[in-house]
């Protein structure tokens, strides 16, 4: 049985940087869950299969975020709390690739 690698990608650990300097920032955005998860992902810190289904969870609930009407997504000056939690799990290399991850472990 082969072990897969679950490293963050550089996109992902650029996007969580992001997401906390905009969190600092404004004060919104994310929970102490999604801190943590762009600390690991900011430092490119292998995750676990749980990990991995989690971050495909949160992207799923999450994606209706993006229909916001207040703040703006995609906004370093004025971000939604939506978009900045989302950065935190790795933006949209994130999504992408928790996806492609969380459908390998099925397969």
């Amino acid at each position: 049985m082969t072990t897969q690698s679950f490293k963050p990608t550089l996109r992902m650990a650029s996007a969580a940087r992001r997401g906390l300097r905009l969190r600092e920032k404004f004060g919104r955005g994310g929970t102490e869950v999604g801190v943590e998860r762009a600390h690991q992902l900011a430092d490119r810190k292998d995750l676990s299969a749980a990990d991995v289904k989690s971050m495909h969870s949160f992207f799923a609930r999450h994606e209706v975020d993006k229909n916001t009407n207040t703040h703006e997504w995609d906004s370093d000056s004025d971000p939604s709390a939506g978009f900045i939690a989302w950065l935190l799990w790795g933006g949209d290399a994130g999504k992408t690739w928790a996806d492609a991850k969380a459908k390998s472990l099925r397969d």
